[in-house]
């Protein structure tokens, strides 16, 4: 079960549900499969000529098995959720850091993307609101859909609670 699952309230519905984009992890990526390469071509050449590279080879695929091993983690272990009355983000696999607001408190919501960002929809948001420090979550696929869930979620948020509100 999934941290955003496990604290869903009573009554609380998922509405929508972001994650990291594969394409911010490029670099860890491209080290892990130099490192691999590297590593396989090192040993592989130490075998056929008999020579004592081993260690070298070993040395670039525990490399490769860092960098990739980190890019997989950050994938797998960060959680980004819109619900009917939170927005929540979650971060880390042993040690955790999560980002909960709720809706009414939502008074805007930044996208930053870099030009390959936008070209491969990816980017940073950061959430503000009122009397809650800015919430950044950096990385998102898809951020200007995020964005757009979020402050649909919170204008909906904000119109039911003026309704109960009135006498």
């Amino acid at each position: 079960m999934s941290y955003v699952e496990s604290t869903l309230a009573k009554g609380e519905q998922l509405l929508y549900s972001g994650k990291v984009s594969w394409w911010s992890q490029l670099l860890k990526i491209f080290i892990a499969i130099f490192g691999a390469f590297i590593g396989f071509i090192t040993l592989i050449g130490a075998m056929v000529s008999h020579q004592q590279a081993a260690p070298v080879g070993l040395f670039w695929l525990l490399i490769a098995g860092v960098f990739g091993l980190s890019a997989w983690l950050t994938f797998v272990t960060t959680e980004l959720a819109i619900t009917n009355r939170r927005v929540i983000a979650k971060f880390g696999l042993i040690g955790r850091h999560t980002i909960e607001m709720r809706l009414q408190k939502v008074e805007t919501v930044q996208v930053e993307q870099s030009i390959l960002g936008r070209i491969l929809s990816y980017g940073n948001i950061i959430v503000s609101g009122a009397g809650v420090p800015q919430a950044p979550v950096r990385h998102i696929s898809k951020p200007m859909d995020f964005r757009k869930a979020c402050m649909d979620a919170a204008e909906v948020a904000q119109t039911s609670t003026q309704t109960l509100a009135r006498p």
